[in-house]
């Protein structure tokens, strides 16, 4: 048992620990040990019974609003376990301070975090928020309406009914998204040539209906991933990265992404794939395995989804991830998702051609262009014995799937 973002020991009782119930309380909550010192010492205590009534009465005095608890003493080993559930009425407060975990250590949070707190102790998202600018135009959102909704004239009460005004406040954060002049930042876009060092093309699309932002993105893409070639009499429509693939991508990262943040959600465009980061990590309650799974959703920008939902963009709430798997399922390069704390990253690749065995395809998908792998690397995941997977990385080599770097027992393998 080790420290984390849930888990802290403590050794004596001082009122710092009073940080850590505060970051427990506003997020994920989590368990205090007291009586293990910072080597990993039991050490306990002589009157656990005094040192849990100590606890309490610093957290009634300290936490504000009052969190909820409970203490356990462990007699074997004299221990105290503070075990703090996530609350519902945040932020709450330290000496006026909120604090967060980060990853050990417990801090205090920046203004933008604290807003986000208020909102979520009052249920709110930041999209209800009142707009800045309350002369706002729809030009383009209402031609979105006509050409999918059927709706010939959209007027003030059609944004009221997709919560975007409303008569005490006016237009909400949500409104103003998809106004057609906004002060929000969009999307920034590098197609790059043979390294990073060639940018081939760079284009900025900002403080504009998110809807045109997200069509003049697709069509930045159509002109690199896509092209038409002649069979015969006909011509078919070739698409090095599914367009339905990077329209959901695209479209998540504007309805999932954090509005408070002023950064740009990031494309950068290679030969052989698409990277797309937006801002904003995953909303709370969700696991990392729960979102690239595609089991679970919760929205960050409901209004904002819903809008998209009924125009369309999106087919169903919740399942881009799912939909993006799908439109790779023939192909032998896959998308990869990957979770960090402030953004999330999808990795479109190119789609391969390459026509393999199952078994083939396993050894193949472990494998990437950039880092070399052992043969006993590959079989940490695939179900092979060494000499199996050796006969295979042998004849994946042999069609110039993959090369072998090195040799004897430095022998490595890569795309």
């Amino acid at each position: 048992m080790k420290e984390g973002k849930t888990l802290e020991f403590k050794g004596d009782i001082t009122n710092t620990f009073l940080k850590t119930v505060s970051a427990f309380a506003n997020y994920d909550g989590g368990k205090i040990i007291f009586g293990i010192a910072d080597n990993g010492e039991v050490i306990g205590f002589e009157n656990p019974t005094q040192t849990c009534l100590n606890i309490e009465n610093r957290i009634n005095d300290g936490i504000h609003p009052q969190p909820n608890y409970k203490l356990e003493i462990v007699p074997d080993e004299k221990l105290i376990v503070l075990e703090i559930e996530a609350g519902i009425h945040k932020p709450y407060m330290y000496k006026s301070k909120a604090y967060r975990r980060n990853d050990t250590s417990t801090i205090e949070v920046d203004d933008t975090e604290l807003v986000r707190l208020i909102l979520d102790g009052q249920n709110l998202n930041y999209e209800e928020l009142p707009a800045e600018q309350q002369t706002l135009t729809f030009r383009i959102l209402e031609d979105k309406i006509r050409e999918e909704i059927g709706i010939e004239s959209p007027n003030k009460d059609i944004l009221k009914t997709l919560n975007l005004y409303n008569e005490i406040d006016g237009y909400n954060k949500a409104g103003e998204l998809l106004a057609d002049k906004n002060s929000f930042p969009g999307i920034d876009i590098a197609k790059f040539g043979k390294d990073i060092s060639v940018i081939v093309k760079r284009a900025t699309f900002e403080k504009e209906s998110v809807l045109i932002e997200l069509e003049k993105a697709v069509q930045l893409y159509k002109d690199y991933y896509q092209y038409e070639e002649i069979q015969g009499m006909n011509r078919k429509k070739i698409e090095l990265v599914p367009e339905k693939a990077f329209r959901e991508a695209v479209a998540n990262a504007i309805i999932h992404r954090t509005w408070d943040m002023k950064s740009h959600i990031r494309i950068l465009m290679f030969d052989d794939k698409i990277k797309i980061t937006s801002p904003g990590g995953l909303p709370f309650g969700i696991s990392n395995e729960e979102y690239i799974n595609g089991g679970l959703s919760i929205l960050r920008n409901p209004i904002l989804s819903n809008v998209f939902f009924r125009l369309h963009i999106v087919e169903t709430l919740g399942t881009g991830i799912i939909r993006i798997k799908e439109a790779y399922q023939n192909s032998n390069k896959k998308p990869v998702f990957e979770v960090n704390e402030n953004t999330i990253k999808v990795t479109l690749p190119v789609i391969s051609d390459v026509n393999l065995k199952d078994d083939e395809e396993l050894v193949y998908n472990t494998l990437s262009k950039t880092t070399a792998k052992s043969i006993s690397e590959i079989m940490e995941n695939i179900p092979f014995s060494r000499s199996k997977t050796a006969s295979i990385l042998k004849e994946l080599a042999s069609q110039n799937y993959v090369t072998v770097v090195g040799r004897g027992r430095g022998t490595k393998y890569k795309l």
